[in-house]
């Protein structure tokens, strides 16, 4: 069995009356990949910033490699190996693609080395031709990266955070937005990063992502519904009723 790389015991999150999150406990294995699915209203984006620091729970607590990391700062995600990728692109617009990549990887060597010379950036600058590549941008370094599309930004985006070289790479629905082709290119790039990394994913497609994750996590109004793989997810009368809409 393989060792959990994140847990949460027993968390909640609510929001005055509200309880958005109720004792929620799972594991996730290190190397597979999971995603966390479940219809609107399931908690699922709740679930999503609480395991990536965007605030704490109200009850229970988060471990990371079998550290507890509940209420831990949000900046100090990165620096732990536990990188994100959120719904609402976040790239720096008016820089080419290439120009992001760097100064995310120069980031990881050195926090206050923005006015080092140019040839001293050789080792970063080439480090982000090798992003660029692994998410299939490296043909359009040089583009502004706010007039590239859509599918295009996430990608770029995805390179950002594996500038960090994170163990856990969280994904808030990578495919928001994007077209039939988009996705297909996104969902081939998920799967091939989990060579390198632990992807947990949050995505409230069922049947995007039960021909490519090893493992799914139900939610259903703020509770655990079910979690197994995604032949055990099928066959879950549960899941058929209140997810599928099956009886």
């Amino acid at each position: 069995m393989t060792s959990p790389i994140l847990e949460v015991n027993g968390i909640t999150q609510r929001f005055g009356k509200f309880v958005a999150l109720n004792n929620v406990s799972v594991a996730f294995p290190a190397g597979k990949l999971t995603a966390i699915i479940g219809p609107n209203g399931a908690g699922k984006s709740t679930f999503f910033n609480l395991i990536s620091g965007a605030f704490a729970p109200t009850g229970g607590s988060i471990r990371f490699e079998g550290r507890d990391i509940t209420g831990a700062p949000q900046h100090q995600f990165a620096r732990m190996g536990i990188a994100k990728s959120f719904q609402i692109t976040n790239i720096f617009r008016q820089l080419s693609a290439h120009e992001n990549v760097r100064l995310a990887a120069q980031m990881r060597q050195s926090r206050f080395a923005f006015f080092r010379r140019r040839e001293s950036l050789a080792d970063v600058s080439q480090e982000a031709q090798r992003l660029l590549e692994r998410v299939g941008l490296g043909a359009v370094g040089r583009s502004t990266a706010g007039d590239m599309a859509h599918g295009q930004q996430r990608a770029l985006e995805i390179a950002m955070a594996l500038a960090s070289k994170p163990r856990l790479l969280l994904m808030d629905e990578p495919t928001a937005g994007m077209s039939p082709e988009e996705t297909r290119v996104m969902m081939a790039l998920i799967a091939g990063l989990n060579a390198d990394c632990t992807v947990i994913l949050v995505e409230h497609k069922m049947k995007l992502v039960m021909g490519l994750c090893e493992r799914l996590i139900v939610l259903h109004h703020g509770e655990l519904l079910a979690e197994g793989t995604p032949e055990e997810i099928k066959k879950n009368d549960e899941v058929k009723r209140v997810y599928l809409g099956r009886t």
